[in-house]
């Protein structure tokens, strides 16, 4: 055995996607079965709180990846130039373009900042 050379794992990058969301599907279900206490304790109301936080994570990672996949299929569909040829013409901007494009992406986070902020609310 060769500690040296490093092993070649298989490559599931196909199911992958499939695995995670399965993960989550499954997390969702079996939470509120872990979380639940017997009735009359005033830990109740914390447990629920950790349930919900984690059932929110659950939603917002099943959310992110739906959008992240559609992304994907638009990009193809509308013929856009791959993300690394993107960035390289990015680079070849000039600096005031550089710029512009910076803070346009500083608003839009600060905006989505401010909605979920409200959201909260």
């Amino acid at each position: 055995m060769n500690f040296k050379m490093p092993v070649k794992l298989p490559v599931l990058r196909r199911i992958e996607p499939y695995l995670i969301g399965l993960i989550l599907l499954l997390a969702w279900y079996t939470a509120p079965v872990l979380f639940e206490l017997p009735l009359g304790n005033s830990i109740e109301i914390t447990q629920s709180i950790s349930l919900m936080v984690l059932l929110a994570l659950i939603s917002f990672l099943l959310v992110l990846g739906l959008c992240w996949w559609l992304l994907q299929r638009f990009w193809v569909v509308m013929g856009l130039p791959g993300l690394g040829e993107m960035v390289l013409q990015f680079k070849e901007l000039k600096l005031w373009a550089q710029l512009k494009f910076a803070l346009c992406l500083f608003a839009l986070l600060l905006l989505g900042a401010i909605g979920a902020l409200i959201a909260v609310l």
